[in-house]
């Protein structure tokens, strides 16, 4: 019978009757139940056996807890699939089955996901002095700050070789770098050593996590910051002002050794190919002197007195021909008026156009030269009718 049946009323729709105004009898209920499953798997007017809505039950459950096996594996991740807790495979990305729980059970790990460990610091927080403070191989103090980019290699070492991967990884690289920096001088971590800190404490820090068969592949280590402690940092930045100033200091001079250095030795060898010449010059000028003077020896030898003649013609010639000549002819008068004529006329002998030579009266010419000349007279002449 229907529901909306014409005339229905408040009949029951399993058995017909009249429903009393009353809350429903659960006996009935449950009686009006086994009918209409007996109509549905049964023959008409009976109900089928309590063993076979146990065994329908039981079919459904089955069919659910079969269908909760099914899982998806996305791409870049990978499945592992343990059986009563121990480990049975690893799927790649795709849609797989496993025994459903409890029997088997499915983890899926994130292989490709790059993971980032900070170590010294937190991002929005700073400096974590408990991790970052560590001491040189020089006995000096220095904070640290340490970036490790990982991920995992293996999902099922990551999973059951250690229980807690990151706080591991963390302790880790802190002992590594605490190694690495304890080798090390606080110049060697604060200036040109960082990537090859970082380089050491990468390897070291792979190293111990491969022994512990972790799973996990370090990407890359970065030293973010090495500064001394914040109670030091003012005098430690005056010290790397002064360093840097030495070191600018020997730059420049360094720079300008190398501008004089240069010209200062062609310098020197310039004044050594002039003397080398002036020494050739002044050994050639000297043999020819000492040939001339042994012609001549040999000529005054034989004739002395025209030699001497000779001689002093010469001289006087050649010191006569580089100065100024002025003849004056006085033909009244006892009273000579002396005048610088070579002043007067602006001609001025030149000691260095004069002969030096041996024998030709360069001393007697110079000494002549270097003479003053005598005051001027001038003519006296006395007063006419004086005494008269």
């Amino acid at each position: 019978m229907a529901w909306n049946e014409p005339g229905g009323g408040k009949k029951d729709p399993w058995s017909g009757q009249e429903q009393p105004g009353g809350p429903p009898d659960l006996e009935e209920l449950v009686r009006s139940l086994q009918r209409w499953f007996g109509r549905m798997f049964g023959r008409q007017g009976e109900a089928p056996p309590s063993s076979t809505i146990v065994w329908l039950i039981v079919l459904g459950v089955f069919v659910l807890w079969i269908l909760t096996g099914f899982y998806i594996v996305d791409a870049g991740n990978r499945g592992v699939v343990t059986r009563f807790g121990r480990y049975t495979e690893t799927t790649l990305p795709g849609l797989h089955w496993h025994i459903p729980f409890p029997v088997e059970r499915a983890d899926i790990v994130d292989v490709e996901q790059q993971r980032f460990l900070e170590l010294g610091y937190r991002s929005g927080v700073g400096s974590v002095p408990q991790e970052a403070l560590m001491l040189t191989g020089d006995e000096n103090i220095v904070s640290v700050h340490l970036a490790v980019q990982y991920a995992i290699g293996n999902a099922r070492d990551f999973l059951f070789n250690i229980s807690e991967p990151e706080k591991t990884l963390r302790e880790v690289a802190e002992s590594a770098l605490r190694e690495v920096v304890g080798r090390s001088t606080m110049d060697f971590v604060l200036t040109e050593g960082r990537s090859e800190i970082a380089a050491q404490v990468k390897a070291l820090a792979q190293e111990i996590m491969s022994a512990y068969q972790s799973g996990i592949n370090i990407q890359a280590v970065n030293l973010v910051d090495a500064q001394p402690p914040e109670e030091v940092q003012d005098a430690f930045e005056d010290a790397i002002k002064a360093r840097e100033d030495q070191q600018r200091f020997i730059n420049e001079a360094q720079a300008y050794a190398n501008e004089v250095v240069p010209r200062a030795r062609g310098q020197a060898a310039r004044v050594l190919e002039e003397a080398q010449g002036y020494k050739q010059k002044m050994v050639a000028k000297a043999q020819g002197d000492v040939s001339r003077f042994e012609q001549i020896l040999a000529e005054y030898e034989q004739a002395p007195e025209i030699t001497r003649t000779r001689l002093y013609l010469d001289a006087i010639e050649s010191v006569l021909s580089k100065t100024g000549t002025v003849l004056v002819d006085v033909q009244e008068g006892n009273n000579l008026l002396y005048l610088p004529l070579d002043r007067l006329s602006g001609f001025k002998p030149s000691t260095s156009e004069l002969p030096s030579a041996p024998g030709e009266g360069a001393a007697a010419a110079q000494q002549l030269l270097q003479r003053e000349p005598p005051p001027v007279r001038q003519p006296v002449r006395g007063r006419e009718g004086r005494g008269r």
